[in-house]
């Protein structure tokens, strides 16, 4: 019986009808190099396709060689998939209801997805004699040469010794990063020989010669310029045979401009002791577990984190460390480049595409154990995992809006589970579902109560606004704002304006005595639908006219709410024209490096007032900031979302976090229209216990998480009658086919319920036990499938959604 190689491959074909393996044959020349987790070109119909090997196996049967299709080429030397990442992705697959390569796809760099270009590259000084054939003397060549000249598998054993690297150069959009290296050729007898024989004119010859009597390895044409050597004496020396010129592929460094003072470890508090010993238990131990470390801003996290990673460096382990986009601040990385220096790869999407690219490889080929990083770093190809951290975990910037719809700490809980190794999950303000694990001994508490060397949190006072517009101040300051800033600005002391412009829905609300509309159903703040002129409830459907006076007091100043940080720059500087101003928002952030650029010119007391929006709530620590001012507490209060109050908390928190963190007391107003909302008052004591015992209350009354898991189907087309006709029927499905326990609201229009002249609706499941959802909502999706190719109707489901809108 005929043995066949045989290659399970899941093509790059993102289709209900093309999401399982297909199995190609692999020819006998490739059949050490074919692995799984290396990525392949495969005949597929008419055309050739990208594939990943997710699995090989022999088989016999002799008909097999005449019936399967055999792989064209493989596009990788060794495998861009780890045999963990390829389970991983598997499970991504099911949790999230993604076609399986969109979840592997998640999984690289941008410039290993585009269209590319495929070149060896030789990382040694000498070529072997067996490769002269493919380089003839140069460091690249072509992969198609190597194909023609058969020698692949010979190139895989190479490359396992880091002697070359398949490197992949993106047109356009990615050129590989060269510097020229020049390097003597001539023995030390040689040069000593030429550097006597040279004529005396040839001075500068002559030095460049004595350079290289004591420089054994290659310099670059750069360095040498800057002892002072001119091209003319470099290409001379080359033309005559003595020096070498090669052009040398470095990485794409973002912070080579950028040098980081070393640190130590800080002597750690009595509370940081009691925090880090169990952690360090578990890492010795080799054991999953899920650490809550709860602690109050200020109150020395990092260092935690810093010490349980240099204690699993030490074990020859690595680590994976996840901030939020918004707060991967230079701050943040200078923290962990100055303690673990080259150990570090960054990945955020501050970085271009090659640099993304070139950090991405440093982790592939283990010259790194650090990988610190926003969301996508979760999926950083370690093989040998010792610790996950993720800090400020209850950030929503963790869950992926669009496929495949991941949370990082589910997938980190997935990777730790695998590696056997703890999981530290790091905030102020937990989110509710992680508190409530570890109240309940799912996750272990861990708790730091007080800051660093016991420096008192900032006072807070809460401004009521309703009370300003009685006293005739129209302005967007109050009188002790503006008192404070000029306090500041006189003692050249800095100040930071939050202006929370999350979510500027349009809410309606009494301007005298704060009164919000909310849906009797749900607890939530209806939106005012202009093209209508009535308010919604976007959870339940319920709806009801706009009232002309307030229903509270009577009063007829009835308004919306919002302000722009444009609008706030130029309001500072007509009541403090002395005052320098950095603004930080979308626009003035929107250039490479600028968010960088600002900070630090902050920090060095270039300005004195730093205004901004979310992007400033977070990962700031400079001395000198006494004040923080919060413009407008509420805007992100009255979203339609149950988690509203829980963000709003969270976000006032943060951000009165950032004042008085060194030698000088720190100071926060928060300005609001609803001071008695639990979560503005708690916010100004940071006060979370107290704030999860009343949000607690009101999502069991309402029955929302943790108490029940949700599952969010949109249905979208560009007609609205059959956009709603979809979303009954589908409701009238999950109806008939779930227990009574779980809760169906909708079908409802969404939120935002037109986008692109596409109507949106949808469907939320609340539930507790469904052991048959994933497999009823897999047959929703791919019953629509078929229809959104004939009719353009889209369907998507998102289990545990982060955004309702």
């Amino acid at each position: 019986m005929i043995q066949v190689k045989v290659a399970k491959v899941i093509v790059d074909v993102p289709a209900a009808q093309t999401d399982h393996t297909f199995s190609y044959r692999f020819p006998e020349v490739w059949v050490d190099l074919i692995v799984p987790g290396i990525r392949v070109v495969v005949p597929f119909g008419p055309r050739k396709i990208q594939g990943i090997v997710v699995e090989t196996l022999t088989e016999e049967d002799e008909n097999l060689s005449t019936k399967l299709k055999s792989i064209e080429e493989p596009l990788d030397l060794t495998p861009v998939f780890t045999p963990e990442l390829l389970q991983l992705a598997a499970w991504l697959s099911e949790e999230t209801l993604c076609f399986q390569v969109a979840a592997l796809q998640a999984m690289l760099p941008a410039a290993m997805k585009a269209k590319y270009q495929k070149k060896i590259v030789y990382n040694e000084m000498e070529i072997p004699e067996e490769l002269q054939e493919l380089f003839k003397n140069r460091k690249e060549a072509s992969w198609e040469r190597a194909m023609e000249l058969n020698i692949v598998p010979l190139l895989q054993k190479k490359a396992k010794t880091h002697e070359l690297d398949i490197v992949y150069e993106v047109k356009e959009k990615n050129r590989k990063k060269k510097v020229k290296m020049i390097r003597s050729k001539a023995g030390k007898e040689k040069l000593q020989e030429l550097i006597i024989t040279l004529p005396p004119q040839a001075s500068k010859q002559k030095e460049l010669l004595q350079f290289f009597l004591t420089r054994n390895e290659s310099v670059t044409l750069q360095e040498l310029k800057e002892y002072g050597f001119s091209s003319q004496s470099i290409r001379s020396l080359v033309e005559k045979d003595v020096l070498e010129e090669q052009s040398v592929e470095v990485y794409r460094d973002p912070f080579e401009h950028k040098t980081f003072e070393p640190t130590e470890p800080l002597p750690l508090t009595d509370e940081q002791q009691a925090a880090i010993a169990p952690i360090l238990q578990a890492v010795e131990e080799n054991k999953f577990e899920t650490f809550l470390l709860y602690g109050v801003t200020g109150s020395g996290k990092t260092e935690v984190y810093l010490q349980t990673i240099q204690e699993v460096l030490k074990q020859g382990k690595e680590a994976i460390v996840l901030v939020p986009e918004i707060s991967l601040t230079p701050q943040i990385v200078a923290r962990f480049k100055g303690r673990f220096g080259d150990q570090v790869a960054v990945l955020h999407s501050g970085l271009s595409i090659g640099e993304k690219y070139d950090e991405w490889r440093k982790i592939h080929r283990k010259e790194v154990k650090v990988a610190v990083g926003a969301r996508s770093a979760i999926f950083a190809p370690f093989d040998n995992l010792g610790v996950i951290i993720i800090d400020e975990e209850h950030e929503s910037s963790y869950k992926q809006e669009e496929n495949p719809r991941y949370h990082a700490r589910d997938v980190a809980k997935k990777r730790g589970a695998y590696h056997q190794c703890p999981i530290i999950l790091g905030s102020a303000t937990p989110s509710l579902e992680s508190f409530a694990r570890a109240q309940k001994g799912v996750y272990t508490l861990l708790q730091l109560t007080k800051r660093m060397n016991n420096r008192d949190l900032p006072s807070v006072e809460i401004v009521d606004m309703r009370n300003e517009l009685r006293d005739g101040n129209r302005s967007m300051f109050s009188k002790k704002l503006v008192e404070l800033l000029q306090d500041r600005l006189d003692k050249h002391e800095q100040t930071v304006l939050f202006l929370n412009k999350r979510g500027y829905s349009s809410f309606v609300m009494c301007r005298d005595c704060g009164y919000v509309m909310n849906c009797p159903y749900c607890d939530l703040s209806m939106t005012y639908h202009r093209a209508t002129s009535d308010m919604k409830c976007h959870y339940c459907g319920y709806h009801s006219h706009v009232p002309a006076t307030c229903p509270e007091c009577s009063s007829k100043h009835i308004r919306y709410f919002g302000t722009g940080t444009q609008k706030v720059e130029e309001e500072l500087g007509r009541l403090f024209p002395e005052a320098r101003v950095i603004r930080m928002d979308v626009d003035t952030t929107g250039r490479k490096g600028a968010h960088e650029k600002l900070l630090s010119a902050f920090e060095r007391g270039e300005a004195d007032i730093l205004l901004g929006t979310q992007m400033i709530a977070k990962g700031l620590d400079f001395p000198n900031i006494t004040l923080v001012g919060v413009l407008t507490a509420d805007t992100m209060l009255h979203l339609p979302d149950f988690r509203a109050s829980e963000r709003t908390f969270q976000l006032l928190t943060q951000v009165s976090g950032r004042a008085g963190r060194h030698d000088k007391p720190g100071e926060v107003i928060i300005q609001t229209y609803t001071p008695e909302h639990y979560s503005i008052l708690l916010s100004g004591k940071q006060d979370f216990l107290e704030f999860y015992q009343r949000e607690m209350m009101t999502r069991k009354q309402f029955q929302y998480p943790p108490f029940y898991y949700l599952a969010l189907i949109h249905i979208s087309h560009e007609d609205v009658l059959k956009t709603a006709s979809i979303a009954e029927n589908i409701s009238h499905y999950l109806q008939k086919h779930l227990s009574s326990s779980s809760i169906i609201l909708g079908p409802v229009a969404s939120p935002i319920a037109r986008i692109n002249n596409r109507y949106r609706y949808q469907c939320l499941i609340k539930y507790k036990r469904e052991p048959e959802l994933m497999y009823h909502l897999k047959k929703i999706v791919h019953q629509f499938q078929e229809d959104t190719r004939k009719n353009g109707v889209y369907v998507s489901v998102d289990v545990q959604p982060y955004v309702l809108m």
